[in-house]
């Protein structure tokens, strides 16, 4: 029997047919044997006027509809279209129900028919994909997509992404198509008997896959590259190279189609490379535009050769990681005349652990959808991936607790004992750092391999820090401490279940098995559960404390923060908050320690248990040392005090009455920075677009710890002519903040976002420094936008990750995007793709961020002066870093508006614009700016 499909897209003037939204095109394809054989396409009229926004999204407008038949009118004729065939919509459940339901509302019986949702086919077969929308699917696959929200073109576009998901499907080994099966009654499309009809296919010609991929204990894996490759370069050619490369750069010219010369990024491998020679510590501020990836890497290279060590490259953030691997790796590799080795380590758990993926498709039932899509993904991405990296997979949002159960980590760990541990791929992801000459990895790893002394890294001697203006936030993040009331309960429930599916009874079964009887097992589970609501009594009590020590909310989060000292609280609630966190250390400590060692008595790799049961017993340890982890920490903040620390609470006021947070981190962390980084190792180069303040280092010196290390220093200024390419202008018709109201402000500030946005017809970036101001003058943007003239793209009000609102940014021919905290900075929009940034307030930190008002006390007890030693440079270099975001490249144009009076009218405010590149600034009203610099914005 022929397999007949029918794609179908509609147009409406809504969403909800029962409120009175009605059709206005219908678009529709047929597919019969992978083949589109017929198209049905027409207008409908819905006899009421389309909204300027459903217009302006479709470019549909009331005269395209006006002589349309009605939809009783061609119902009868699309039914007939539809008869015999399957149903298929991307986002089948909008088109299905908006069809049924106006198909009801006319008279006409609904037919039973089998629905393929593209959405969710695409998300499960193509697991890699940044986006599903239509459009973004369509331009990946190559597809033609001409006239988006067009019902005619967005069938067409849905009916070529349904073929080429079906075809996927196809290609699949029949391992992966039988570990679907079962999860594949839980989806929202019928594709269950199309997979039961590809298997038994597969079955009969014997096509199983087996030699294509890596096929073990029911998974089916990418064969892996063996990456071995012979060390074929000798001292006297690599000599040759650095010599001929340093005098005459013309080998770059190979490898860049569209070679310019650039004296910075000679420069900057001049300095990398005698640091590394002479083993002195080095600082770089290299301008946007020096090619500093190549200036470090190059020289990187070439140290670890004539060196024979490895070189570390360290990263604060993961899009910097993809573009060193998937841009200039390559093109090092095409520059040098030998073989060079680069690989990417990153923090453990970012890793699949096959051991527990395997064992957790044994059960679905009690899976949400978010987890049988997740699993589906993952049985599809191990025949793609090398690296098993979660970076790589489009999560669903619902998907990060079940990825905390199947991560890799040291405490259940099998080792050689797993029979995956040959295709473990952290522990092939250290053999191949082990092996490579350059390691990239991150801040986080680099510092928790040093704080802790973990052996996480291969022992090396020079390291590059890119991103190095992060390196004191991740110093004190890697240094401090949190704790929460959900980190407990998930463990206590895991192992305090006294059912015949809780840990500690699986464990009491197994312990028997090896001949160790003891009641502890279900005893500590009994005491556990009274330690949970013991635990519940005490998060309780520290969130009541909180709101009533601060009434007002005081982060951008909505929570209440607090900054308390343990032992210097007073009152009655303080007294009873430290007696009952004693109490519960006490037992949690002694359950633990107890659970601890007997479990460790018990050889868990005694040939009695098999391989499942050593799996459990693993995993077991893993949660007891995990809870006993979570109480160490929970005893150092309460029980605790450490001067040179700042502790913290935050309370949800509206949340769950447990639902409280501690903190603590590190007032100054130069001192171990010094100790355990600059100190131990032979040559650090710290690098970042944004180091000085005012053209001096001395800030991140002296926060950093490098006062006495005689530390080598270059400012490297950005190639392009900001003179000719940017305009700074600050408009002075805005009210100075100290004299209005927050929301007086925010209504001028939106008034002006508003008419920077007419007046340019581009795009806009709008940088807050708060959630707060951000969501309140969005409102206000929004309903100047009735029309919607612009998108608007809201951190924090638009759903989606920061890469979602970034991709939905770049789709608009004309939008908006209001950001914060991580949005001044990472951000790659070159071109017309960003034409205008407007800096509403500059970026101090709040004053009462616990953190940095601890720091600021600190700076005053040492006689400085806190806010010009410790706020303005904080602030200084995060305006650098949202300045940036404008001019990417030597063809850019663009103006930063500057919304803040206080760069003007205050002493330091200078300092804010001495910082910037040599860029014109003009100050005055905003419509006399508008007026005179029309023909450059």
């Amino acid at each position: 029997m022929s397999k007949q499909y029918v794609v179908l897209d509609l147009e409406t003037t809504g969403h909800s047919p029962t409120r009175g939204d009605r059709i206005i095109q219908i678009g529709a394809v047929k597919i019969v044997n992978d083949q589109i054989v017929d198209r049905f396409v027409t207008f409908v009229n819905p006899e009421q006027l389309i909204s300027p926004f459903i217009q302006e999204l479709t470019g549909i407008n009331d005269d395209d509809v006006s002589d349309a038949p009605l939809f009783r009118d061609v119902a009868s004729e699309l039914l007939d279209f539809m008869k015999d065939c399957s149903f298929v919509a991307h986002n089948v459940q909008f088109d299905w129900g908006f069809l049924s339901a106006q198909l009801k509302l006319e008279g006409y019986v609904v037919p039973n028919v089998p629905i393929y949702d593209t959405v969710e086919l695409a998300r499960i077969l193509l697991p890699n994909e940044e986006s599903y929308k239509l459009g973004m699917l369509a331009d990946g696959m190559g597809f033609t997509h001409e006239r988006p929200h067009q019902a005619d073109s967005d069938a067409e576009a849905t009916a070529m992404i349904f073929l080429h998901v079906l075809e996927k499907l196809r290609q699949l080994p029949l391992l992966t198509l039988q570990q679907l099966l079962p999860l594949s009654k839980r989806y929202k499309s019928h594709i269950e008997s199309t997979i039961q009809e590809i298997i038994a296919e597969k079955l009969k010609v014997g096509n199983t896959g087996e030699s294509e991929y890596d096929c073990f204990r029911g998974l089916a894996l990418k064969k892996q590259s063996t990456d071995e490759q012979e060390d074929t370069e000798n001292s006297e050619e690599i000599e040759q190279f650095r010599e001929s490369f340093f005098t005459n750069d013309e080998s770059l010219q190979t490898v860049f189609e569209h070679y310019e010369q650039r004296p910075g990024q000679k420069e900057m491998i001049q300095t990398v490379y005698q640091s590394f020679k002479n083993n002195t510590h080095a600082m770089i501020e290299a301008g946007t535009g020096t090619g500093k990836s190549l200036g470090y890497l190059i020289p990187a290279a070439i140290h670890s050769l004539e060196d024979q060590k490895p070189v570390i490259i360290s990263t604060q953030t993961i899009p910097l990681q993809d573009q060193l691997l998937s841009r200039d790796v390559p093109l090092l590799k095409q520059l040098l005349p030998f073989q060079i080795r680069v690989t990417l380590l990153k923090g453990r758990s970012h890793y699949i652990d096959l051991r527990k993926f395997e064992l957790s498709l044994e059960s679905t039932q009690e899976c949400s959808y978010d987890v049988i899509l997740m699993k589906s993904q993952i049985l599809i991405w191990l025949t793609e991936t090398e690296h098993g990296d979660i970076e790589e997979l489009n999560m669903p949002s619902g998907g990060r607790s079940y990825w905390f159960e199947i991560q890799s980590d040291a405490a259940s760990d099998l080792g050689r004992f797993s029979p995956w541990f040959s295709r473990c791929f952290y522990h092939r992801a250290r053999r191949r750092a082990h092996e490579a000459h350059v390691i990239i990895t991150n801040h986080s790893l680099l510092l928790t391999d040093i704080v802790h002394k973990q052996s996480l890294l291969p022992s090396y001697s020079h390291v590059v820090l890119d991103e190095a203006h992060h390196l004191e936030d991740t110093a004190s993040e890697r240094l401090g401490l949190r704790t929460d009331y959900l980190s407990f309960a998930f463990l206590l429930q895991r192992l305090g279940d006294t059912s015949e599916d809780g840990m500690l009874v699986k464990m009491s079964d197994l312990a028997k098995k090896v001949g160790v009887q003891s009641d502890i097992w279900l005893d500590s589970a009994e005491e556990l559960g009274e330690i949970k609501e013991e635990l519940d009594d005490l998060f309780r009590m520290i969130h009541a404390y909180a709101l009533k020590a601060k009434k007002k909310a005081s982060s951008d989060t909505g929570r209440t923060r607090y900054t308390y000292k343990s032992f210097n609280e007073t009152g009655e609630l303080w007294s009873a908050i430290l007696e009952i966190a004693m109490r519960v250390h006490s037992s949690l400590s002694h359950v633990c320690l107890q659970l601890e060692s007997i479990s460790r008595s018990i050889d868990a790799n005694d040939d009695i248990f098999s391989y499942r049961e050593r799996a459990q017993w693993s995993d077991g340890m893993r949660l007891i040392a995990s809870l006993l982890e979570e109480d160490e920490q929970l005893y150092e903040l309460l029980l605790e005090y450490d001067p040179n620390q700042v502790y913290w609470i935050e309370a949800e006021p509206k949340g769950a009455r447990n639902a409280t947070f501690l903190y603590s981190k590190p007032i100054d962390v130069s001192e171990r920075l010094a100790d355990d980084l600059f100190g131990r190792k032979k040559s650090v180069i710290l690098t970042s677009a944004t180091l000085t303040v005012n053209g001096s280092f001395n800030y991140q010196k002296n926060r950093l710890g490098l006062q006495d290390f005689g530390i080598e220093t270059s400012l490297i200024e950005s190639p392009f002519s900001y003179v000719n390419q940017a305009k700074v202008l600050i408009p002075s018709d805005l009210p100075a903040i100290k004299d209005v109201t927050d929301e007086e402000f925010a209504v001028e500030v939106a008034i002006k976002i508003w008419r920077v946005a007419e007046a340019s017809k581009s795009k806009l970036m709008v940088l807050f420094t708060s959630y707060e101001m951000l969501r309140t003058v969005y409102q206000y943007v929004k309903d100047f936008n009735e029309h919607e003239s612009f998108q608007l793209v809201g951190q924090g009000i638009t759903s989606g990750s920061r890469s979602k609102l970034m991709k939905l940014f770049k789709q608009s021919d004309v939008g908006i995007l209001f950001g914060t905290s991580s949005f001044w900075e990472g951000i790659d929009l070159p071109g017309d793709e960003l034409k205008h940034v407007i800096i509403v307030r500059l970026p101090f930190s709040p004053p009462d961020e616990p953190l940095l008002a601890a720091q600021l006390e600190q700076a005053k007890e040492q006689g400085k002066n806190p806010f010009m030693d410790v706020s303005l440079p904080q602030a200084i270099i995060r305006f650098k870093q949202g300045f940036g975001r404008l001019i990417r490249t030597q063809h850019d144009k663009g103006c930063v508006f500057i919304f803040d009076r206080r760069i003007t009218t205050t002493r330091y405010g200078s300092l804010f614009i001495k910082s910037l590149p040599n860029v014109p600034v003009h100050e005055g009203k905003l419509e006399d700016l508008l007026e005179e610099h029309q023909t450059f914005l």
